[in-house]
């Protein structure tokens, strides 16, 4: 019944080759084995070109090449690159007139021989000038001339040699974010080296005990000045100018921004020790107007990160679309098909849909009955059966069969761009949690000035020779170093011990927020559940047949399909090492039943005539069935996620309400919600939906914190206060979540909870210390009790009592 055979791999992708299958080859000599045409086409053009080196190199891959690669020929899909709206749209002038230059992102890179592969192949095309490749981003930059290669030869080439490209899209609004992002780290940088050498120059007025010779005193305080001046004009030139345009604009808002108090501050010290070096009567201290500024920008360049954390959602929703797509040119009298650009695409026309491709448009499936997985707009792991007459819906993928279609809606009017519309208007309308520390360091710096100018004033009555050294004890004294460092310090300690437990902050917000939540709203597949099937149990095994049998005889009839329980068959099969039998008779594919093969069907309970029992596997079934009746019946759960019991736990202990909404049916839903004893749940809930109920709970003052992946849960994500993607979610769900899950399990989500507890109660002992600190240094130097160098020391020890607190939560 079955047939021994001793498989080969294959020389170029390793994969298993049976004998009447292989294909084979002569190199230097060597005869080589191959899985598919494709695989020697490659072997052939690496070869050729001399750079065989590359199989000593390479890390091993088993992934099969396109069939097409063989014949040596363009594909239409490749062509539709070099039509001149594409063409404009991915590639720019370079230099010489006729050169073009075009950024490519490269697939399937797993080494460094890889890239330098790519490299090698790429330079040796007719009419390329370079080639350069980051191995960290995937990304080959190409100058070319246009009049001796074409976009669709480079990426044409690259899949000769057995990689993929595809065009890459630099974002506007992604390059501005960068210049901004790179502009503040400037900044940054140019203040804290002003910093340390300004600090460096001051340490000798602290610590000598002696009295600096004039000259030399004179050269520090001049130099100090001299680096001060770039950091208050360049460093600090945002903050005046912000704080200039709240000025100018408060007789129409009645508002000053926080930059107001803090420009004042630091115009006021800066103007106290130029006024003093000029004078030589006292200090100039700029070390602390150079450090104030330093730890000012390095708190909004985190801000900054955050900030532009946020978008993108729409960038992230275009990579799940295609850029060409099969259009007909005279449907139904004649079904001759053009590739074309996506973007040239109109309503009404008609499309062909192969399968295993993306739908592109939103429209009425004409011709072909098909499955559709539609889990990226629903969250539904399971494909759904398209009839004639049923919407069809862009970013879904065709499953099995060709199907005709009519365009409905392109573009912005499609439901998927609706969703990225929904994400965007959820992100701008999540409120802005302004830093409790920035907040105080606003207050803050106004009550230091009307101190300081209160403390300088009536100094100058009494004694006007201690005058200036008051107000620069004052300012040195309750710099709020200390207060400013409160919170980012230990945000940033935290955000290092969750990263290692294997959770990524994208929001600064999260742990705050965490701390407050009172409902957690969960998804289901993806989240709670792998939404992967897995082959659980072969029940009702006929007599005359081992599980073996049963289970190799299924799969063989499963070879092709890409049906979620089909890959489930594959992979035990795979797992226990069964060889396939040879089917004789063609097999067909019954949409919405199951497969034929001669005597033989596989399929539902209701085609095959089985009793199904409804309490086995809240995945599916699917019956073993010839003439003689049924042969075994297979039972599919979906694997729940690792950690799922340490989270739900967590959430518990602390009174935390769990929601579990899904796309999934209601009794798939109810069954797991009864399985893990969660009394609040839902089904069938579309993107919409979800997006509602937590806006119901918003509505009634409740907290929401959301975990969820897939396109479809974006929307819910970006709504809730705190929320988290799992790491393996669709772009566009990462780019509206305030934390990625790195980690498989959810078991680092409930140690989050405990390490939010753990940062909000040292934030709150460092905000104390630094009220403290100066509650009481501030009337001393206001006394005229401190000396402006022992005002510094005890900013300084402030400072650093704060870090090494905070450092505590690096060990959690």
């Amino acid at each position: 019944m079955k047939d021994s055979f001793a498989p080969s791999s294959c020389y170029h992708c390793g994969g298993l080759v049976l004998p009447q299958d292989e294909y084979k080859a002569q190199f230097g000599g060597i005869s080589r084995i191959f899985c598919c045409a494709g695989c020697m086409a490659i072997a052939q053009t690496i070869h050729g070109e001399g750079l065989e080196v590359f199989y000593a190199r390479r890390a091993q891959s088993s992934e099969k090449p396109a069939e097409y690669l063989a014949r040596n020929e363009i594909p239409a899909s490749l062509l539709a690159y070099d039509d001149l709206s594409l063409r404009g749209r991915y590639t720019r002038p370079s230099g010489e007139l006729g050169l073009l230059e075009t950024t490519l992102r490269l697939e399937k890179i797993r080494c460094a021989a890889c890239v330098w592969l790519c490299e090698q192949h790429l330079r040796r095309i007719l009419g390329v000038r370079d080639v350069q490749i980051n191995y960290v981003t995937q990304k080959a930059k190409v100058i070319y001339e246009s009049d001796k290669t074409s976009l669709a030869r480079l990426l044409f080439e690259i899949e000769r040699i057995g990689y993929e490209a595809w065009p890459f899209e630099p974002s506007l609004s992604q390059e501005k974010a960068k210049k901004e992002k790179r502009q503040l780290l400037t900044r940054v940088g140019v203040a804290l080296l002003g910093m340390m050498q300004v600090m460096m120059y001051a340490w000798p007025t602290y610590v000598s005990q002696e009295r600096i010779p004039a000259e030399y005193d004179l050269l520090l305080g001049w130099t100090s000045w001299v680096l001060t001046v770039p950091v208050m004009v360049y460093s600090a030139g945002p903050i005046f100018q912000s704080a200039w345009r709240s000025v100018h604009s408060f007789a129409r808002t009645h508002m000053l921004g926080m930059d107001v108090p803090i420009a004042l501050a630091l115009a006021l010290a800066f103007l106290a020790g130029t006024i003093n070096l000029l004078t030589g009567l006292g200090q100039s201290y700029f070390d602390s107007i150079t450090m104030f500024v330093a730890f000012i920008l390095a708190a909004r360049y985190v801000e900054l990160l955050a900030r532009q954390d946020a978008q993108g959602g729409a960038e992230a929703l275009a990579k799940q679309l295609p850029a060409t797509c099969e259009r007909t040119l005279a449907y139904p009298d004649l079904k001759t098909i053009e590739v074309v650009p996506v973007v040239n695409c109109h309503p009404g026309e008609v499309l062909r849909v192969s399968p295993g491709e993306i739908i592109p448009a939103d429209g009425i499936l004409l011709e072909s009955e098909s499955a559709v997985d539609e889990s990226l707009l629903t969250g539904e792991s399971k494909p759904i059966d398209k009839k004639v007459g049923d919407c069809l819906y862009a970013g879904t993928h065709n499953i099995l069969n060709p199907i005709f279609m009519r365009i409905d809606a392109v573009g912005q009017s499609t439901r998927i761009a609706g969703i990225a519309s929904l994400l965007d208007q959820a992100l701008i309308a999540k409120p802005l949690m302004v830093s409790l520390a920035e907040k105080w360091v606003a207050y803050f710096v106004c009550f230091l000035l009307f101190s300081a100018v209160l403390s300088s004033l009536i100094w100058l009555y009494i004694d006007p020779s201690r005058a200036w050294t008051v107000l620069v004890a004052v300012l040195v004294a309750s710099c709020p170093c200390a207060l400013s460092l409160a919170v980012p310090t230990a945000m940033a300690a935290a955000q290092g011990a969750v990263t290692r437990l294997g959770l990524l902050i994208v929001r600064g917000h999260v742990l705050e927020g965490l701390v407050k939540t009172t409902d957690l709203v969960l998804d289901k597949t993806g989240t709670l559940t792998m939404g992967e099937p897995e082959l659980t149990q072969i029940m009702n095994l006929r007599n005359d047949y081992t599980e073996q049998d049963a289970l190799a005889l299924a799969s063989a009839m499963e070879v092709g399909q890409r049906h979620p329980l089909a890959l489930s068959l594959l992979r035990a099969t795979q797992l226990r090492r069964l060889n396939l039998p040879i089917l004789r008779d063609e097999i067909t594919n019954q949409l919405g039943k199951g497969l034929r093969c001669g005597a033989y069907r596989l399929g539902s309970a209701a085609w095959t005539g089985v009793m199904q029992d409804p309490a086995a596997g809240q995945y599916g079934q699917v019956h073993l069935v010839d003439e003689r009746g049924l042969i075994a019946s297979f039972v599919f759960l979906d694997t729940p996620r690792a950690g799922l019991s340490d989270l739900l736990n967590a959430a518990k202990s602390r009174k935390i309400t769990i929601h579990l909404i899904s796309g999934d049916d209601l009794a798939t839903v109810a069954w797991w919600a009864e399985k893990l004893n969660i009394t609040s749940y839902r089904g069938g809930c579309s993107p919409e939906d979800k997006y509602d109920f937590i806006k119901a709970l918003q509505t009634e003052g409740r907290l929401v914190w959301a975990i969820g992946d897939g396109v479809n849960d974006a929307p819910l994500l970006a709504k809730a206060d705190v929320s988290i993607a799992v790491g393996s979610g669709a772009p566009l769900a990462s780019a509206g979540a305030d934390a990625i899950l790195t980690a498989s399990s959810l078991s680092p989500l409930a140690k989050t909870l405990l390490l939010a507890d753990k940062t909000q109660f040292i934030i709150k002992e460092n905000l104390i210390w630094a009220f403290v600190y100066n509650a009481l240094a501030i009337p001393a130097a206001m006394m005229g009790w401190v000396n402006p160098w022992v005002a510094g020391i005890g900013m300084s020890l402030s400072s650093l009592a704060v870090t090494l607190n905070a450092w505590r939560l690096r060990k959690a």
